[in-house]
């Protein structure tokens, strides 16, 4: 990642006098194809995929903008549903010997721990460059949809401590805490090891990325991959300062990459604004992509570069393989065809076979029928909910929605029409945090978990974190000694609340929430519990990818360091997410689990969460929302009230419904 602000580059061709961005409006030439799209959400089909032939080309093209710019670069290819098809690195990477991977937020400011400066291996035999380019690859796949395409710059934009970056005394990213989704250690996303026997979404090795470089990859309309690079001098970071404008090696790289496989003009994040504030989807436009790239000559293997194998991955022996079509049984997200949700067009995730995996289950308390018709109500919410992070103006909606017992147990998951794929495991994550700290013994819970073990950047033990420690904060905060075991119902945004590094939110001059990092040791790369229930778990999968004999087992939380197997119930076994769109179920005051929503805007998350187990509840008889005497918005501790729910003014399309969750 090589890093210059706009106005002071001079470079000596007009590479460098485009990479100032002017008129958006990009040229159907410069974008090589898709300039727009009436695409909104029906368009994919069983010929929606990268074909072999493809990814060759988008590598190609990467490598092309590589050699224009004298910089080394890895380029990594995922499609939809996260299968990485392809690795390549330059030949250039290695040419003055082995390298480093570095994991840094801020470099201009010393922050130790979490993943904060661990350095990983760049070999012949060690892929730590791979990791970083197949993160940003399947980051720019998974936020993106036929409504929006979306880069790793926006990833960056939306996940730190203030909205936008850099402006102070505002309130933190509406996805904070995204980055840590899609773990190598989840009992959700699957190994990627061979697509044809598990398939559906896969994980990520370093969660989602914050750090420019990973772009989406469209073919007419609708999204079939992305493109992840990491060249120069290696570091993995994230965009602090989004006032300025950048030129980042790896941004035009990937850039290139897409060259005839854009995102449509009308999808591109910055045609969507959120909180009033237009999204930013790339420093550089396509005008400033070297001629060169669009006749980017074959590359020779072992002379131009090399594929690099990943364990359970990508084969190298496998150099450029097809994607599946999204949406197909073969992407593992095929349609319920009306089956289990009549009338709601929604879909569900099925196993090589095509039998559904998440069906609605019963549980401890749930019954079957009920979990079928919380999802079917909150399907039915998020149909008429207007979307706020898609194009084109007036669509609905587009979640997935998960529903889980009190032991964290997946009763069902569903999706509506062309939902982004991050929000499904990060449903899942919401559903279980919800359910989670709404239980009588999280504090029990937590307080029994072995230690965080923090590393040096040599991977080295280092200092350890106690988890209990964060129990103690909150009890601090709130002056009682019961909490987190007093049956206080907890919707993420709740939590959320408390695991932010200022309390409240967005005030610069107080300190950290209890559940978050003080100043001088927060990044987007070091969160807090957040980041340290999973920590030990994300490490020794890392430390298997380095050369270790076992990978972790399928629950991020209790392991010990170095370990594989989690000592700990799962009730948190893909890690916990911090902001809203969940919120726990209950049978009168008794708490029976939870529901979570991902995808769309965090407001609309939570109205369909929150009205979809309401009117589920009005059906039954049986299940409701937490009685208000319980709810987290009745603690205000130092005075200041926490949040349970928020819901958009006027959420319906053709309707002037307002407030619809007042009073439920």
């Amino acid at each position: 990642m090589r890093i210059r602000n706009c106005h002071i580059v001079v470079l000596a061709t007009l590479l460098a006098l485009a990479a100032c961005k002017g008129d958006r409006n990009d040229q159907d030439g410069a974008r090589g194809s898709n300039a727009n799209t009436q695409c909104d959400g029906s368009c994919a089909s069983a010929s929606s995929f990268l074909s072999s032939n493809d990814v060759e080309l988008i590598v190609r093209q990467a490598v092309a903008q590589a050699r224009a710019l004298n910089v080394p670069a890895t380029v990594a290819v995922a499609d939809r549903s996260g299968n990485i098809l392809t690795v390549f690195r330059m030949t250039e990477v290695l040419a003055n010997g082995d390298r480093k991977l570095t994991l840094i937020s801020n470099q201009d400011t010393v922050i130790s721990g979490g993943l904060e400066r661990l350095e990983l291996p760049i070999s012949a035999t060690v892929g730590g460059d791979a990791l970083a380019a197949m993160a940003k690859a399947i980051t720019a796949a998974y936020l993106s949809s036929e409504g929006n395409g979306f880069s790793t710059r926006v990833a960056g934009q939306i996940v730190q401590e203030h909205f936008n970056p850099g402006e102070f005394n505002q309130p933190s990213g509406p996805l904070f805490g995204v980055q840590f989704s899609q773990l190598p250690c989840s009992d959700f996303v699957l190994d990627a090891s061979d697509p044809s026997i598990l398939v559906g979404p896969k994980r990520s090795p370093l969660g989602l990325s914050a750090d420019p470089g990973g772009i989406p990859l469209y073919k007419f309309g609708t999204p079939v991959g992305g493109i992840g690079v990491i060249s120069d001098d290696f570091v993995y970071g994230i965009d602090r300062n989004i006032s300025n404008v950048d030129f980042d090696s790896d941004e035009i790289i990937a850039l290139a990459g897409s060259f005839g496989f854009a995102v449509p003009a009308n999808r591109q994040a910055d045609r969507i604004t959120v909180d009033g504030k237009t999204l930013r989807f790339a420093d550089i436009d396509f005008n400033a992509i070297d001629p060169s790239v669009q006749s980017a000559p074959v590359l020779v293997v072992n002379t131009d570069g090399s594929f690099v194998s990943v364990k359970d991955y990508y084969d190298a022996n496998d150099g450029y393989r097809a994607g599946q079509a999204f949406g197909q049984p073969s992407s593992g997200i095929r349609s319920d065809n009306n089956l289990r949700f009549p009338s709601r067009d929604a879909f569900v995730f099925v196993d090589k076979n095509n039998v559904e995996r998440f069906p609605p289950t019963a549980g401890s308390q749930l019954s079957a029928t009920e979990v079928q018709e919380i999802i079917n109500q909150a399907l039915s919410v998020a149909n008429r909910a207007r979307a706020q992070i898609r194009q084109p103006l007036g669509s609905s909606a587009r979640v997935t929605i998960s529903v889980v017992d009190t032991d964290g147990s997946i009763l069902g998951i569903a999706r509506t029409r062309d939902a982004p794929i991050f929000g499904s495991d990060v449903s899942l994550q919401k559903a279980r945090t919800a359910t989670f700290f709404s239980s009588t013994d999280a504090a029990n819970f937590l307080n029994a978990l072995p230690d965080a073990q923090y590393l040096t950047p040599a991977l080295a033990a280092a200092n350890t974190i106690v988890l209990g420690d964060y129990v103690q904060n909150v009890i601090n905060l709130t002056g009682d000694a019961t909490a987190l075991s007093n049956g206080i119902a907890f919707a993420d945004r709740s939590g959320g609340n408390l695991s932010r590094p200022h309390f409240p939110d967005g005030i610069d001059a107080n300190g950290p929430g209890p559940f978050s990092k003080p100043a001088g040791e927060w990044s987007p790369f070091s969160t807090g519990l957040q980041l340290d229930l999973s920590f030990n778990g994300i490490v020794s999968h890392l430390l298997y990818l380095m050369g270790g004999a076992q990978d972790v087992n399928k629950n991020c939380v209790g392991l010990p360091f170095a370990g594989t197997t989690s000592s700990a119930a799962p009730r948190l076994a893909n890690g916990i997410q911090i902001f809203p769109g969940s919120v726990p179920i209950y049978r009168g005051s008794q708490l029976i689990g939870g529901i979570g929503v991902s995808g769309d805007g965090v407001d609309q998350d939570d109205m369909i969460a929150f009205l979809g187990l309401h009117q589920a509840g009005e059906i039954l008889g049986t299940v409701n929302n937490a009685p208000a005497a319980i709810r987290a918005d009745q603690l205000a501790p130092r005075g200041q009230r926490l949040r349970y729910i928020s819901c958009p003014q006027s959420p319906f399309n053709n309707s002037d419904e307002q407030n619809v969750c007042a009073g439920k």
